[in-house]
């Protein structure tokens, strides 16, 4: 259990957070949200103990363990697989350490035999001699295999690291679990995985996600960071947006009746004020009007952009034909003989653990890489805008601010119409003058949306776009691709987004060849357990 009491945060004078007083619980999830920059990592890395609060405290049953999701790639290059996993209970690996420097001894003493007896209890206690075995499935989970627990850190890539720290918080039944951004880089296999691990968890996880559909499998609780307070709602994400909307909707509706009956009584009090048959109503009115006010309704941290492609005219019915493509990058087949053609009307998710693969494709369909062999053939009516996965090359180095870099993008070149268009995408006052290359990745995200809204194209192609964005941003560049009617091809490892906007998947094997199923993402993974594809 954590008790959280009376908590605040504050940097630089400014507070991020202020009395903040919550109870969690074993047995339940909870979802931390909040806008970027609200302060949902400053919340976990307190709770952890590695940053002391402006205010209160937070207190810990000392006989719980917390485990953390660590965040540095790198921290652990000098360790093997194993010994990093086992650091996610310090006090058995400093048991194991202990054992093995005492076996080791020459000189091995009575003294010594007593302490590596208390030590085998201890060890045994907690359930060290399955700890490999623990470490093994745990991994297995998480799409690594256990070939891998003896090598060192530094010779696994960094999605491979990624997932040996995700094994090293979840091992060894901690009574605690904080996960920031637990999902990141994950396949989908090992998502599920993820949530069915947490679900028949009885300690406390508290976990920070910009994965909508990850947040309503597993959390039994929202934890919303909001208005610089942190409440906690009971229910799923789905659940605490739908309730949250009606509140805001409420409150909307409620000041609007307070208004309008304001303006009946001040209209009353002009046309009666002089008239002395009326001014004692007039008086009386004026007094209800003193007592009435319009709450404010609070300005919440929450900012939606929008996110909205329109097409300068409507594509005809030949949109694409692939025909046997095929490429080897750095020796790897990455395209093998793939062929496919769009209709009109698809929205296609490519999906699959090969992103060489699916970004290969789309470089190779924007004409930016020459495949080996093999064609492919846009409609004569198509028009493409692009999305590509690494947008370094247009911001690096680059000393042009935001409304000079998008006016490179825009039919108009008005200061008034940009200015416009980049307030739509949450940019405005003096923010819009800053150098685009110092812009965080979700702001870079964002400026590429904008790009891309501009060219009126009919069929858009997306490689991971909602890497970076917050989960405001995510779902407005969600609603903008339901709401386009012409061809959406795209890569994503968001769940609800692949299932909410493709009409078709296709996904990449790791050799380079495809499966390609016209049916929605939840009806191709049922269509890929039975099949067991």
């Amino acid at each position: 259990m954590i008790t959280v009491s009376d908590l605040g945060i504050n940097f630089s004078g400014q507070n991020l957070f202020t009395h903040v007083n919550l109870l969690f619980t074993p047995g339940n999830c909870y979802g931390v949200i909040g806008a970027n920059g609200a302060g949902k990592s400053t919340f976990l890395r307190i709770l952890s103990g590695d940053l002391e609060p402006s205010a209160g405290e937070v207190i810990i049953d000392k006989n719980n363990r917390m485990s953390v999701l660590k965040q540095d790639h790198y921290a652990y290059d000098e360790f093997t697989v194993l010994d990093t996993i086992l650091q996610g209970n310090p006090r058995l690996y400093e048991i194991i350490q202990q054992k093995d420097a005492l076996y080791a001894k020459e000189d091995f003493s009575e003294e010594d035999g007593v302490l590596a007896s208390e030590l085998e209890g201890e060890f045994a206690e907690l359930n060290g001699w399955e700890a490999e075995t623990e470490a093994g499935q745990i991994l297995q989970g998480l799409g690594l295999s256990v070939d891998i627990l003896y090598q060192p850190m530094n010779t696994l890539a960094d999605k491979e690291k990624v997932k040996v720290l995700l094994a090293q918080a979840l091992f060894g039944q901690p009574d605690i679990i904080l996960l920031d951004e637990p999902t990141n880089h994950l396949d989908i296999a090992s998502i599920a995985w993820l949530e069915d691990f947490l679900m028949d968890y009885i300690g406390t996880v508290i976990v920070v996600s910009h994965d909508r559909h990850f947040l309503n499998n597993v959390c039994t609780h929202i934890v919303d960071v909001d208005y610089n307070k942190i409440k906690i709602y009971v229910g799923n994400y789905d659940f605490w947006y739908d309730s949250s909307q009606l509140m805001q909707k409420l409150m909307r509706e409620q000041n609007k009746k307070a208004e309008d009956k304001i303006r009946e009584l001040q209209n009353f009090i002009q046309r009666f004020s002089a008239n002395k048959s009326k001014s004692r109503q007039a008086t009386s009115r004026k007094k209800l009007i003193e007592k009435l006010s319009v709450e404010e309704m609070p300005a919440s941290s929450r900012r939606y952009p929008f996110v909205g492609f329109t097409m300068d005219r409507e594509a005809g019915k030949e949109i694409l034909a692939v025909e046997d493509l095929s490429l080897t990058q750095d020796g790897v087949k990455v395209l093998d003989n793939v062929s496919f053609r769009v209709n009109k009307g698809d929205k296609i998710a490519f999906v699959g653990e090969n992103e060489l693969a699916i970004t290969a494709l789309f470089r190779v369909l924007m004409e930016e890489i020459t495949p080996d062999t093999g064609s492919f053939k846009w409609g004569g009516t198509t028009s493409q805008s692009y999305f590509p996965k690494d947008n370094s090359a247009f911001f690096d180095g680059c000393d042009l601010n935001l409304i000079q870099w998008l006016n490179q993008y825009s039919a108009d070149n008005t200061e008034t119409y940009l200015r416009g268009f980049l307030g739509k995408m949450l940019f405005s006052g003096d923010d819009v003058l800053k150098p685009v290359k110092v812009l965080s990745g979700g702001e870079k995200v964002r400026c590429m949306l904008s790009r891309m809204m501009m060219f009126g194209a009919n069929v858009l192609l997306l490689d991971q776009p909602t890497n970076h964005l917050d989960l405001e941003s995510i779902t407005a560049v969600n609603d903008g691709l339901i709401a386009f009617p012409g061809n959406v091809m795209f890569s994503s490892y968001d769940h609800q987004f692949i299932q909410t906007v493709a009409n078709r998947i296709i996904e990449f094997k790791a050799d380079g060849t495809i499966v390609d199923k016209m049916m929605c993402y939840d009806d191709y993974l049922e269509w890929k357990k039975e099949h067991n594809a």
